[in-house]
């Protein structure tokens, strides 16, 4: 076997990655709506594996600042660069986006904006605004950049009163500065720290993704880091390789093993534990939070 072909078969999904295509009416009238509305999403940036799933059930985790990120982390397929200027008119078109889908729980991401004082605190927090006042039912999730530490900026978020703050720690301690450009392992636990000093009752979340050279120990470590900085709601999916130019997949986790993962988390103390191969930070994010909700109320009952 030449090396090419050992490089081949090592690369082939499992059985349990291949997703199934659904490009109906309801995905191609959102692809229609974001173009229409001069607006990205992260599930097509990223490449994310669910995006028929979720576009079919006319849900989408938008993103803003543009769509040129000013990092370059080793796993992520969202373009880098120099970003062009701010567009504040775009708070107010995700939230004609999100009245229009009817969607019951909208999530913001962005890329990260270095090149601004704030990294972008400020549109995040009138995208919350705008949201709330055109689909005033609809719950807004956030899912932010690390602010290179700026705390200030997490204030102007954290008052803006998402309904779950989300941030990524994204892989464990050992592999954080291989994986990841710029962010530090031990300011992202921070941020979740102080988010939740800032507003306690507001649910805090963040993501693992495996197969980038860790342990399996060292996932469980990282989910107990999380619960020392009194993290939620926690999720745990497979790394993909987005193109042959990005972070290598070391290893595919079966389906089992993010069973056990979740078991683990969940004797914790998490609130809720998303994780299985294609789950990613923003997947059944509505149904997250409610079981969360529910957990939450069983525990004090």
């Amino acid at each position: 076997m030449t090396t090419e072909q050992s490089t081949q078969k090592r690369e082939r999904k499992p059985e349990w990655l291949k997703v199934r295509l659904n490009t109906n009416e309801n995905f191609q009238e959102l692809k229609k709506m974001m173009r229409n509305k001069t607006l990205h999403t992260v599930c097509e940036e990223a490449r994310c594996p669910n995006i028929y799933e979720c576009w079919a059930n006319r849900t989408a985790t938008f993103m803003i600042l543009g769509d040129i990120c000013t990092r370059a982390c080793r796993f992520c397929a969202v373009k880098t660069g120099l970003p062009t200027e701010l567009d504040w008119a775009e708070p107010d078109r995700v939230a004609e986006a999100v009245e229009q889908m009817g969607v019951k729980h909208a999530v913001v991401t962005s890329v990260a904006r270095d090149d601004l004082a704030d990294g972008g605190a400020a549109i995040f927090a009138e995208t919350i605004k705008a949201i709330r006042s055109r689909s005033p039912l609809t719950s807004v999730e956030v899912l932010i950049p690390d602010f290179m530490g700026n705390w200030d900026a997490l204030k102007v978020v954290m008052d803006a009163k998402p309904d779950i703050l989300n941030h990524n720690i994204e892989t464990v301690r050992r592999r954080s500065d291989r994986v990841r450009s710029k962010a530090k392992y031990d300011r992202s636990l921070e941020l979740l720290r102080r988010a939740k000093e800032m507003q306690p009752d507001i649910p805090t979340k963040s993501s693992i993704m495996v197969g980038v050279g860790e342990t399996f120990e060292e996932v469980i470590e990282s989910m107990q880091d999380l619960n020392n900085h009194q993290v939620n709601i926690v999720t745990l999916g497979q790394y993909l390789q987005p193109t042959r130019k990005h972070l290598k997949i070391e290893k595919y986790y079966t389906p089992d093993e993010f069973k056990q993962w979740k078991e683990i988390g969940l004797d914790l103390g998490f609130s809720h534990v998303e994780s299985g191969p294609l789950v990613r930070s923003s997947y059944h994010a509505h149904e997250q939070v409610k079981s969360a909700k529910a957990q939450d109320e069983q525990n004090m009952a």
